[in-house]
């Protein structure tokens, strides 16, 4: 991965920012966002090798992330908490933390480009949704190492809140290890109450407290 796409629009557009989430699809936490701007022609050697935060080991975006922070012109984070995504959907909520990552950074990105299909809704600046861009564009692949990383330290202070669930392993995915906590303890505080998974549990315990009676 190299820095060409970026440098193809620099002409007209002289500031890009890369913007990627982490945590649309776990059953607990926050969903985060994170925006990088970088303002060099060539990509340093200690940056070589950024890829899909999901590519990487958990090793390996920590150094990435720390070296990301130094070399980039801007950094942004934003994070929308498990309450917001409930009351206005995991979508908007994505949208909202790529705001608020937008909003954090001290330079007005000329264009955005975004991994995924769809543009951020009510959003004016020029923005460029790109198919699998987090494996393609190096300034959203360093955003998908920020963002990952962030959520992942969050996740990591919610398993010493909540030990009985494990979230350090998991991070709130719906894996077994978690599924499993979850029909032991029921949901927690930080649990999505409207994704299906969580609906699930929340209705079948209550009908098992509050029987029929015939």
């Amino acid at each position: 991965m190299d820095f060409s796409y970026e440098q193809q629009l620099k002409e007209q557009y002289p500031l890009v920012a890369g913007l990627d989430e982490a945590g649309r699809g776990p059953l607990a936490g926050p969903v985060v966002a994170a925006a990088v701007i970088f303002n060099f022609t060539e990509i340093p050697e200690k940056l070589q090798g950024i890829n899909d935060s999901k590519k990487l080991s958990p090793k390996k975006r920590e150094e990435f992330f720390h070296l990301i922070t130094h070399y980039a012109l801007d950094c942004g984070v934003g994070i929308c908490d498990h309450q917001t995504i409930d009351r206005i959907n995991i979508l908007e909520a994505t949208f909202l933390a790529m705001k608020k990552a937008l909003g954090a950074i001290r330079h007005k990105p000329d264009i955005i480009l975004l991994d995924g299909n769809l543009p951020i809704s009510n959003y004016s600046s020029p923005q460029k949704p790109i198919i699998n861009g987090d494996n393609l564009i190096f300034s959203i692949a360093a955003a998908s190492i920020i963002a990952k990383v962030t959520r992942d330290r969050i996740m990591e202070e919610m398993h010493i809140k909540y030990p009985s669930y494990l979230f350090s392993k998991h991070k709130g995915y719906g894996t077994k290890l978690h599924m499993n906590a979850l029909k032991l303890y029921g949901p927690c505080e930080i649990h999505r109450k409207t994704f299906r998974p969580i609906k699930l549990l929340i209705n079948s315990n209550t009908k098992a407290q509050n029987p029929k009676q015939y």
